[in-house]
């Protein structure tokens, strides 16, 4: 068993009080995906491959996904004009990370992965990170923290098979063939490919404006299309970020 929510708290106890565990901690947000898939992908997908990389360590527990991010933007999650996207400011966020982590470490744990699904998250994860270290000091606990958002693991051969028409980049990948693939492989349940809007990648000038403007976003919601997004595309990029984000736990932190 590798939930840590589903221990009761002697085994659980017993699991962590030396240290030896490894913690994972997915991080996600909710926010529209176009119409063809549910809006929880961001904590659906961190948490599965944090599953899947607890199966390969020694003693690893996975945390309950912490579900809310940062507010979303227009150039890389389509932005918060949509009914559904439910986003938190940046110092809530900060305070939850450095909070979790504080009283993770308070029970005896010692070595943490933080698992990002939700490209707005990443520098006010940053900051509850050191926050938390910091404070974590002054009670003489060291710990060590890996942070890494999963699509930084798709290598490029694994880029080419799944973008055969070019890849354009993970910030208008929001809804797109990424998600929606792996999507397909975890939760089919989830996702309608008939209602899918099959559209050019999304285009934006080199500047952000704000009040941001509804306009720059394309109506559905989707950065780009899902078209090519299938399930066997999707245990392809499950199985690369498992086994390249095992293979860095391992290195890391033993």
């Amino acid at each position: 068993m590798t939930k840590l929510a589903n221990l009761d708290w002697k085994t659980y106890e017993k699991r962590v009080s030396d240290g030896d565990a490894v913690i994972l901690l997915p991080i996600g947000a909710i926010e529209q995906h176009g119409p063809h898939m549910s809006m929880n992908p961001d904590v659906l997908i961190p948490e599965a491959i944090s599953l899947g990389v607890s199966a390969g360590l020694d003693n690893a527990l996975v945390a309950p996904p912490i579900a809310y991010g940062y507010k979303s933007q227009v150039k890389s999650g389509g932005g918060n004009f949509f009914p559904g996207t439910t986003c938190i400011n940046g110092k809530t966020l900060i305070d939850t990370i450095k909070d979790v982590v504080v009283a993770l470490a308070r029970h005896g744990n010692r070595r943490f992965v933080l698992v990002n699904g939700h490209f707005e998250n990443s520098m006010f994860i940053v900051e509850g990170i050191d926050l938390a270290l910091e404070h974590l000091r002054h009670e003489g606990i060291d710990a060590r923290i890996l942070l890494l958002s999963y699509w930084d693991f798709v290598n490029k051969d694994t880029i080419a098979t799944v973008f055969p028409d070019g890849f354009t980049g993970w910030d208008v990948e929001h809804g797109g063939v990424l998600e929606t693939s792996l999507m397909l492989h975890l939760h089919p349940d989830l996702v309608n490919l008939d209602k899918a809007v099959d559209h050019p990648p999304a285009t934006f000038p080199p500047y952000d404006i704000f009040p941001s403007d509804p306009s720059w976003v394309p109506a559905c919601g989707t950065l780009s299309s899902a078209r090519n997004a299938s399930a066997q595309h999707g245990k392809l990029l499950f199985d690369v970020c498992v086994n390249g984000i095992t293979q860095s736990v391992r290195s890391e932190l033993g």
